[in-house]
């Protein structure tokens, strides 16, 4: 890292020879339709750092390729640092590129603004009230994993990444379980700088229609509510009224019923994606899609354009935003209770402008079965239905506390990376808690993203004295990330460490009986306890398939008795809910 102009830059501006564009020059430059190589990307980001003394770049943590991510920090008057930032009263900007290396668009509109920027010496004017940190390529296996045939239904450029990193994981997928050191490394970047903005910069599949670029703001209805104001008054319609000034007339991406002109809905960002997951901080974040099969030229057009549109918002409004992220966090605080889930309210509507082209149907050449197409020859332009509101499903009561098995190690450690204080217990203690048991709960059938995802997960409640060791965890919620304790903590929020199979350990029972021995205990417990023996008289008079199997009996039976095991299905995390 550097602080000023390199000698080597300053010997070459005196025999005639300056840092120029030609020493920035990236494949996009040559050709149109063409991205950089990760060593291309890489070695410009340490060009910009050695010729100006507004961008430092630094190695931050590790990834699954073996190769750390380059931290860019492009800032004003050396605040390089979150303390220099925020002491002078400076927004954060985050911006994420390559996620999805496939989808370079942000890759080359990152470099292209930054270097102008650099050479038209206007970095201090925007710089004035913020501090920028470039991720360039967050997804290094997959950039490093090129070829030109991963994205068939993609127009440019030539060649381009994987969507896989070096374990095949999709990192959007992967900001809460964090199994990639990529996501951990990221956990770790997003919480040292805790930004205002985030953009995470993608490409859209899906539908055709005439707009080269979309996209998935936070869902506002998960915002707290001083956000929340900000995002739909302020920083939506700037948005919006700035992109179209410049040439692109943006929609909100574009999740249908159908062809687009049957409707759009918003889409929900769960915490797995990057925008959910700056949503538990607090972060408004925006991901901007540009579309397949516009030019790749078009694209990253539409993304610097994007870029720059948030950097104005942010020097004109760093006020504002840095005072409803903090309003925010206390707003969250003061909260009894919580939304887990959401449900979509399809009877809610409001109306927006959209170019699209017809869609048909015609015979498949492949199947001869009707397929779905869109006639370019046929634009249209109309208001569509835009159905962006969703209301709050699973509520749940915020604890005083939470206690955790030290045995759980990579949960704490995570809570560790996103800020979370934490306290152990200093000896053995008894502890009376509320626990939950877990009573039903859906799975996935495939593996998705390593896991065997759980859903629709339901609790019962029940209160107890607790054995918990020295060593274990104590965390009280009323801390800034509370969003982010609860919603991964409590087994039903949708991303909860729980349906990622982390507590996948109690839903199995570890001890069992043989048959013939536990046939005479089970005969001498129904002897002694009359309600047993009435709710098995029951259960075999409603259910005549369980009256004619015997096995299934005496299962019911231990079920039902002091031997079966205490563990099963009981979820082990403590909630303290009284002082």
């Amino acid at each position: 890292m550097r602080y000023s102009i390199t000698m080597a830059a300053i010997i070459m501006f005196l025999i005639g020879q300056p840092i120029s564009a030609q020493n920035l020059t990236i494949a996009f430059d040559k050709n149109k339709n063409s991205t950089s190589t990760y060593p291309e990307i890489r070695q410009f980001y340490r060009t910009l750092d050695e010729i100006s003394p507004y961008v430092q770049v630094r190695d931050y943590g590790m990834t699954d390729s073996g190769q750390p991510l380059q931290e860019v920090v492009v800032a004003a008057d050396n605040h390089f640092t979150p303390e220099e930032t925020r002491a002078a009263g400076k927004a954060v900007l985050l911006i994420n590129n390559g996620i999805h290396p496939g989808e370079p668009d942000g890759i080359d509109a990152s470099m292209i603004w930054m270097r102008n920027l650099v050479l038209n010496n206007t970095m201090a004017d925007m710089l004035e009230n913020m501090t920028i940190v470039i991720i360039p390529v967050y997804n290094i296996g997959g950039c490093l994993n090129r070829s030109w045939i991963s994205r068939p239904d993609q127009n440019g450029p030539e060649e381009f990444g994987f969507r896989g990193n070096a374990k095949n994981l999709d990192l959007n997928r992967d900001f809460i379980k964090c199994d990639s050191k990529n996501a951990r490394t990221f956990n770790q970047l997003f919480n040292k700088w805790n930004p205002d903005l985030m953009l995470d910069t993608h490409v859209s599949n899906g539908a055709d229609y005439q707009h080269t670029i979309s996209y998935v703001g936070t869902q506002k209805d998960k915002l707290t509510l001083p956000l929340k104001q900000l995002y739909t008054s302020e920083l939506l319609p700037y948005f919006n009224n700035e992109m179209s000034k410049r040439g692109w007339d943006m929609v909100p991406y574009v999740f249908s019923f159908g062809p687009p002109e049957t409707g759009i809905i918003g889409f929900m960002d769960h915490p797995r994606f990057s925008s959910g997951y700056a949503a538990l901080h607090h972060t408004i974040a925006f991901m901007p899609e540009t579309h397949m099969l516009k030019p790749y030229k078009d694209r990253v057009a539409s993304t610097l354009d994007f870029i720059k549109t948030t950097m104005f918002f942010l020097n004109q409004n760093k006020g504002k935003v840095i005072q409803a992220k903090k309003e925010a966090e206390q707003y969250a605080i003061q909260q009894d209770s919580m939304t887990l889930t959401y449900k979509h309210n399809r009877n809610k509507w409001s109306k927006i402008p959209f170019k699209g082209y017809k869609a048909g149907k015609k015979p498949s050449a492949v199947s001869g079965k009707d397929r779905l197409y869109y006639d370019r020859n046929q634009p249209w332009t109309d208001s569509i239905r835009y159905y962006d509101s969703y209301e709050a499903d699973v509520k749940v009561r915020v604890p005083v506390a939470y206690v955790i098995p030290q045995a759980y190690d990579h949960i704490i450690n995570m809570l560790t990376i996103n800020g979370v204080h934490l306290n152990h217990l200093s000896k053995d203690t008894i502890i009376e808690v509320e626990m939950y048991s877990i009573e039903d709960f859906e799975t996935v059938k495939s593996p998705y993203e390593s896991h065997y995802l759980h859903s629709k997960t339901q609790v019962s409640t029940r209160k107890m004295k607790r054995q918990f060791y020295k060593g274990d965890v104590l965390i009280y919620t009323r801390q800034k990330p509370i969003r982010y304790i609860v919603e991964t903590l409590e087994p039903q929020g949708v991303d909860s460490w729980f349906n990622w199979n982390f507590f996948d350990g109690i839903l199995s029972v570890k001890e069992y009986y043989s048959d013939y021995v536990f046939e005479d205990k089970a005969a001498q417990l129904l002897k002694e306890n009359p309600d047993l023996k009435r709710q098995l008289d029951q259960k075999r008079s409603s259910d005549s398939k369980f009256a004619e199997d015997g096995e299934a009996q005496l299962d019911f039976v231990y079920k039902m008795s002091p031997y079966f095991e205490p563990p099963f299905r009981l979820y082990p995390i403590g909630r303290i809910v009284s002082q």
